[in-house]
């Protein structure tokens, strides 16, 4: 049974809980995250995350939250007040439960081969919307892992999360430091299921994403937003893709741009 802990103030056990929604280094030190909101909440048990602890109020609970409750496994429930939940929640009308659930491991295990592989490399993100939107889209488009690297926004922000809606907890998403360590990685995959194709995308590209032949087993490479893909990635790539554009406008949102390459890759290797 969870141990109960009552929070009638801003103490100490408050404080930690609200220092994990917005520091990174806090996050990172205590090995634990903030998660809010439903969807979020019903993905992180549905994937087995570990949950440390729920926060919520006696005096708002639906029967949703009060089953998540009943059913819980983490080892402390934090009861507080509306008015404390509410400085603790993100949310126009806040959330009635909030979970602090367990950084995983940076293990590329995580990550299940397979024969149609695709992986995607995001490289020093910048924004936490466009990696929550791009860690979506993966998870929506058949995407076997997503790879972070460099000095990048942390995948654990909530802003991160939020934007991802929880689909974080579905899909394997694992930090390397740097290019180096993709290419070793891949190097050992190729032993296990022959040849992978990197494919970096780029707005400056000469081949269109539908003339590229998307059904071999695949990394795509998606740079930072504002300085795209790196000269490493780029030396690292097997082709360099972009988007066939009209109008003004000379890209796209990074995130919106990988999602369209991803479609490609989806719709070529269901229907062609």
């Amino acid at each position: 049974m969870p141990d109960i802990v009552r929070i009638y103030s801003e103490n100490n056990d408050f404080q930690h809980l609200e220092v994990l929604k917005r520091n990174r280094l806090k996050r990172t030190q205590s090995g634990e995250f903030f998660v809010e909101g439903v969807k979020p909440i019903e993905l992180l048990i549905k994937n087995n995350w570990c949950v440390s602890a729920f926060a919520y109020s006696e005096e708002r609970l639906s029967d949703w939250a009060k089953n998540i409750l009943k059913n819980s496994t983490a080892d402390k429930h934090f009861e507080l007040p509306l008015g404390l939940m509410e400085k603790l929640s993100d949310k126009e009308e806040f959330s009635e439960l909030l979970a602090i659930a367990k950084i995983l491991e940076d293990d590329l295990s995580r990550i299940k081969i397979k024969n149609t592989l695709l992986l995607v490399v995001f490289d020093r993100p910048s924004s936490p919307g466009n990696l929550g939107t791009l860690i979506r889209s993966c998870d929506s488009l058949g995407v076997d892992g997503l790879i972070v690297t460099g000095h990048s926004v942390d995948i654990y922000d909530p802003k991160t999360i939020h934007a991802s809606l929880g689909t974080l907890f579905s899909l394997p998403v694992v930090r390397l430091q740097s290019d180096k360590e993709v290419l070793e990685y891949i190097r050992d995959l190729e032993k296990k299921i022959g040849a992978i194709q990197i494919v970096g995308s780029s707005a400056k590209a000469q081949k269109e994403i539908h003339d590229q032949d998307f059904r071999p087993p695949t990394v795509l490479l998606v740079g930072n937003e504002m300085h795209g893909l790196s000269s490493n990635y780029k030396t690292m790539s097997t082709v360099l893709v972009k988007i066939p554009m009209h109008g003004s406008a000379s890209s796209l949102n990074v995130a919106n741009a990988a999602s369209i390459i991803l479609y490609e890759i989806y719709r070529q290797r269901k229907y062609q």
